[in-house]
């Protein structure tokens, strides 16, 4: 009022003046308009609760409400950028009014209106190039949260392969022919499996202990599982596969819809073994000169030589020919929770739970480097190589860091979650990450960090206890990740993530 007042008792101002006051007052006039929207905001806020009440829905209500919530946060994010796009563009217009009102008065040659054209091209795009940047700025995590509407990851659950009687650590798949799945479980057994059939083809009984990881011989029909006897088995294995069944039609899922409304697990009944599965109890090669729990196992490239990992602190290398020690690799100051190799070198990867993982390197004879990286704060559950120069490292301080192998001062990306990170893989063509969590939850990930999707869990489908492990199948059409917990299943996904979400 004080400004309407003072516009009456003042002499007439010049045009350019008169179209930013102008400006001001709609300004002014819209903020007020943002002050009566927030003054109004609790009473339309109990209005739609009311309506949403008075609605069928078979969400809880508390559900619902929180629904409710976000998205009124989101509705007064987009008013806010509205305005501030409306404010942005007033402001251009007096520009452009002002910059036309100094033209008329200047001695008008080519020249001059060239420098004046100019003058305001400048102007504008310095505007125009604040208002991208301020919807840059601002609408980043909208736009994220709503890249999924246009372009949605399907997720869809292929086959369930049960048969364990406790749960299941960890598991792999051959990387020969014929391609099968191995499990690895606390029931002291390993076993093959049909992918396609989801029947077991072969079951290893020859540790005394928990099995807990399996790995396959690169280019031979040989097993290698580490076991909670203190010993490290490599077994041969003859499969052949059974004739596929038809796959029933199941619908796509698109990944993060399932909700799971509740806690409940299933009753733990011993589950019936898998009918007619052969057994091998003779281990080829046997590993022995742990002092503790051998937690994880793996061939080096080539596969002449294995790598295990044990709560005795140590990492062994063996030759496999003459199962003889090779080299033992200490100085980790707490128990080793896994180990990995990388693909095409001689280079291996220890995890702890003294917060660190371990980069050896072999590839000279003659000298055996190691490299120490401490960007955890607790226990490193797993740390794996990709096809590129990368290491990604998932922790129980609910983090997973990607690292550059030629920089590794410090992680190139940092995912945060909401639960502790077990036994990761990354898919070696999309090179996607896979998080199996304790939470029950496996998320995708790519290597910069950007969430791709969940996978769906409910009463009816996904873990229902603690997700163990990943991998990733790069070979087979029907199922190209699976999962295993402790819920003494392994679970076959087919994952179609769309080249929209993968891009950076």
């Amino acid at each position: 009022n004080i400004d309407m007042w003072t516009s009456h008792r003042m002499p007439v101002e010049s045009g350019s003046s008169a179209a930013s006051r102008q400006a001001k007052q709609k300004r002014k006039s819209h903020s007020l308009s943002i002050r009566r929207t927030n003054s109004t905001e609790q009473e339309r806020t109990g209005l739609q609760r009311e309506m949403l009440e008075g609605q069928d829905s078979k969400l809880p209500l508390s559900l619902r409400s929180n629904l409710l919530d976000l998205f009124g946060q989101i509705e007064r994010e987009f008013e806010n950028l509205y305005i501030e796009n409306i404010e942005l563009r007033r402001e251009i217009e007096t520009l452009n009014d002002r910059l036309t009102a100094e033209g008329q008065t200047i001695d008008g040659g080519d020249l001059t209106k060239g420098a004046l054209k100019t003058k305001a091209s400048h102007s504008t795009s310095q505007l125009s190039q604040k208002l991208k940047t301020t919807y840059k700025a601002s609408t980043s995590k909208i736009v994220s949260s709503f890249k999924a509407t246009t372009s949605r990851a399907v997720c869809q659950l292929v086959k369930e392969y049960v048969g364990h009687r406790d749960g299941i650590w960890d598991l792999s798949v051959t990387r020969t022919q014929p391609v099968v799945l191995g499990t690895a479980s606390a029931d002291h057994s390993a076993m093959l499996w049909s992918i396609e059939t989801g029947k077991c083809l072969l079951k290893y009984v020859g540790h005394a202990g928990s099995v807990n990881s399996i790995k396959f011989h690169p280019t031979e029909q040989m097993a290698l599982t580490a076991s909670g006897d203190q010993t490290a088995h490599i077994w041969r294995y003859m499969v052949q596969l059974p004739t596929p069944q038809p796959v029933a039609d199941i619908s796509q899922t698109p990944c993060d819809d399932d909700i799971d409304f509740s806690d409940k697990d299933e009753a733990d009944g011993d589950g019936e073994g898998p009918n007619e599965c052969p057994s091998i109890r003779m281990a080829s090669t046997t590993l022995r000169s742990h002092q503790g729990v051998v937690i994880a196992a793996d061939w080096l490239v080539g596969g002449k030589q294995v790598v295990t990992a044990s709560w005795d602190r140590a990492a062994n290398l063996y030759d496999v020919e003459t199962s003889e020690l090779v080299h033992s690799l200490t100085g980790h100051d707490q128990e080793l929770t896994h180990c990995c190799t990388h693909p095409t070198q001689r280079l291996v990867v220890t995890s702890s739970r003294d917060t660190t993982f371990r980069l050896w390197d072999f590839r000279d004879p003659s000298i055996h480097s190691v490299n120490v990286f401490q960007g955890h704060t607790d226990t490193v559950t797993s740390a794996v190589f990709t096809v590129g120069d990368n290491v990604v490292s998932g922790s129980d301080d609910r983090t997973v860091k990607v690292w550059d192998l030629k920089n590794m001062r410090s992680p190139i990306a940092t995912i945060r979650t909401d639960s502790a990170v077990n036994r990761i893989s990354v898919s070696v063509s999309q090179r996607i990450i896979a998080l199996p969590h304790d939470n029950r939850q496996v998320r995708l990930f790519d290597m910069s960090g950007v969430r791709l999707a969940r996978l769906p869990h409910s009463n009816r489908q996904g873990h229902r206890r603690m997700v163990c492990c990943s991998a990733w199948c790069e070979d087979n059409s029907s199922c190209n990740l699976f999962s295993c917990g402790f819920d003494r299943q392994a679970i076959g996904w087919n994952i179609n993530i769309p080249a929209l979400l993968q891009e950076k």
